[in-house]
């Protein structure tokens, strides 16, 4: 703790959580209600928590989220574009708006996703540290195992295969690798965690990358990365939590969040 105490120092390491309105599988979700709390406001005060973080800011659209940001004291940035290639391209812009703001150059970026209520500070904290140990990895992604054949099967969950040095081979929203064709035991299955910090200079480079065929099949951007030759660094993780892509996983966070010890430090009474 004492090392990444004095990069954070060092560094100026940043959280943005980008969230709409418009989801297509849940519409409206990013304030859909926690235990009294909007989903979102459960990411964001979760972020905050982070001990790398110098701070958090919301990439937002519509009037809705703006109101609920500002509410809750949270910095924001208005979306530019109505539509976004994938979550990595509307951070950039963001990066770019917060740096005019700060008056200073960022030196990582964490994407966190907005629909991962359960996340806790020390995912973003693990996921920060590969970049502060080694200057060539430029991009980051949690992983955690996968625990049923109804997970593997979903297409909500994106899945990435690894090498033996944790680097992401492919990212997938089919079931890979195939359990199928397998008789030799357990196989690994991970399922990518949207904890992503980036190099900043890298994040910008990324960003102007035309998109491949395999990201647009995957609907996966971190392909992008892959197919034009560059590495994603995969840190594996065990906390419990689960992303909200449906109805059926809000009931299911609503249910696994029912005493969770973090809402304490946030919520207000």
């Amino acid at each position: 703790m004492v090392f990444l105490d004095s990069m954070k120092n060092e560094k100026n390491i940043i959280g943005i959580v980008p969230a709409r309105m418009k989801s297509t599988r849940l519409p409206g979700k990013a304030l859909k209600d926690i235990h009294g709390i909007p989903m979102l406001g459960h990411v964001y005060h979760r972020s905050k928590m982070s001990s790398l973080l110098i701070d958090v800011y919301l990439a937002i659209s519509g009037e809705e989220l703006e109101e609920y940001a500002t509410s809750i004291g949270a910095k924001w940035v208005r979306d530019k574009k109505d539509n976004y290639r994938g979550c990595s391209n509307a951070i950039a812009d963001a990066t770019l708006e917060i740096e005019k703001k700060l008056g200073k150059k960022i030196d990582i970026v964490v994407l966190i996703q907005g629909d991962e209520p359960m996340i806790v500070p020390e995912m973003i904290d693990m996921a920060v540290k590969p970049l502060l140990e080694d200057s060539s990895i430029k991009v980051v992604n949690l992983m955690a195992h996968i625990e049923s054949v109804e997970e593997h099967n979903d297409p909500n969950c994106p899945k990435v295969v690894v090498d033996r040095d944790n680097f992401a081979m492919y990212f997938s929203r089919e079931p890979i690798p195939s359990i199928k064709k397998w008789s030799g035991g357990e196989i690994p299955r991970y399922k990518q965690v949207c904890v992503i910090p980036f190099d900043r200079d890298y994040l910008m480079n990324f960003s102007n990358l035309s998109p491949g065929v395999i990201e647009e099949i995957e609907s996966i951007d971190m392909n992008r990365v892959l197919e034009h030759g560059h590495k994603v660094k995969m840190v594996l993780e065990n906390f419990k939590t689960q992303a909200v892509d449906t109805l059926e996983d809000l009931e299911k966070v609503r249910e696994l969040m029912k005493g969770d010890p973090l809402i304490k430090k946030y919520a207000r009474d």
